[in-house]
């Protein structure tokens, strides 16, 4: 597609930074640069706080396909939708809390749902006061989505859920979780699968463990199911295949520009300390940080490529690929611009505070799952290989 931004555009852009500016002040300007990966924990009732101020100034659900204002949203454009994301980057503005709701499951219940669970679920996002979480992955399924057991059973007019799933992020903050489940247990694999809308307040019915790593952190979490209640099934009994696909299709998107801009700002502090070591003395460190800076040029271009295309089933895939690698590359090279040091907290050891780690230490653990979360390389390889080269499909039992 032919992607350029027009005069409309610089106006919004104007818009959007005055906005931030007058906004990123107080206590929210101490949110600058927090709640990104790796510390998706810090500050959650304060970044909560921020999800109500962007819903009152309507920069939630920029874009949405629907009429303007009608659930709460404002027009814009493809390429304004670019503008928003590129200047909230810019301006250090805290990881985002609601958009699992807002980029995730709005687009997929306005591609899927009916419309009274559009007036009840959207106004609501668009306001910052309902926060998501996403129930796909499970401890026994892998990256093999279609293997989930989870089960949920008619009750009435809603379903029984009962299961677990895991490597839930913001779970311990969620309103409501999308739970993909099998309500048809005489089906097998992606079959009589449905997608259910999960409220969280269920005490003795929902748990929520955290799960803590390795840097002391616990982004995700363990969610257990046990006859929690489900009043709404998108896109039908049975759908749950259809509608889950869909939504992952709109996992890359606006979103994954945005995130370049912060591998960007990875980029410049790697390189910042390189040159402050001494380290780019080394020719072999310099060329791997000349090709880092060149892949994500490209990387760039080709999210600019494909946005907004339709029909290329291997294109969520391929930015995949090429986005996981690259900020694993970049976490392992953080750590040899330092040499040794690298193996060095800011602090030491205590045991209040035994996983001191600064930023760059947390960018390597942190990365070190880049490959696996989203769709591991090997399913989106696998995806590439069927879907798009046409190559006989893995038989799986």
């Amino acid at each position: 597609m032919d992607f350029e931004f027009g005069s409309g555009d610089g106006e919004f852009r104007a818009a959007a930074r005055d906005w931030l500016a007058g906004h990123l002040v107080g206590g929210y300007a101490e949110l600058a640069g927090r709640g990104g990966p790796g510390s998706e924990h810090e500050g959650a009732e304060e970044r909560r706080a921020w999800e109500r101020e962007l819903g009152a100034g309507g920069w939630i659900g920029l874009g949405w396909d629907c009429a303007e204002g009608a659930y709460g949203n404002r027009a814009a454009s493809l390429t304004q939708q670019v503008v928003w994301a590129e200047e909230y980057a810019r301006a250090r503005a805290p990881g985002r809390v609601g958009h699992i709701g807002e980029n995730l499951l709005a687009p997929t219940l306005i591609a899927y749902g009916d419309e009274a669970q559009r007036r009840r679920f959207l106004p609501a996002i668009a306001r910052g006061e309902e926060l998501w979480c996403q129930g796909y992955s499970e401890p026994d399924a892998g990256s093999d989505l279609a293997g989930l057991r989870t089960v949920a059973v008619r009750d009435g007019a809603g379903y029984r859920v009962s299961g677990q799933k895991i490597w839930t992020s913001l779970a311990m903050a969620a309103d409501w979780c999308f739970v993909l489940a099998r309500t048809d247990p005489a089906e097998r694999r992606h079959r009589g699968l449905s997608f259910l809308l999960v409220p969280m307040d269920q005490p003795g019915r929902i748990e929520v463990r955290p799960i803590r790593q390795m840097s002391g952190t616990a982004e995700f979490n363990e969610v257990f199911f046990d006859g929690a209640v489900a009043g709404h099934v998108v896109g039908g009994e049975g759908a749950g295949w259809r509608v889950a696909m869909g939504l992952l299709a709109r996992e890359r998107g606006v979103s994954t520009l945005v995130q370049q801009i912060g591998f960007a700002a990875e980029l410049d502090e790697v390189v910042g300390t390189a040159v402050r070591c001494g380290a780019l003395r080394d020719p072999v460190l310099r060329e791997q940080l000349i090709r880092q800076w060149a892949e994500l040029k490209v990387m760039r271009w080709n999210a600019l490529r494909t946005l907004g295309a339709a029909g290329d089933a291997g294109a969520p895939s391929v930015a995949k690929l090429l986005w996981g690698g690259w900020h694993q590359r970049l976490g392992q090279l953080a750590m040899r611009v330092r040499g040794a040091a690298a193996a060095l907290g800011p602090a030491d050891w205590t045991a209040q505070a035994p996983y001191e780690l600064d930023p760059l230490q947390r960018l390597f653990l942190f990365t070190r799952a880049d490959t696996l979360y989203g769709g591991s390389d090997e399913i989106q390889r696998n995806i590439i290989a069927e879907r798009v080269l046409g190559l006989p499909r893995v038989e799986r039992i």
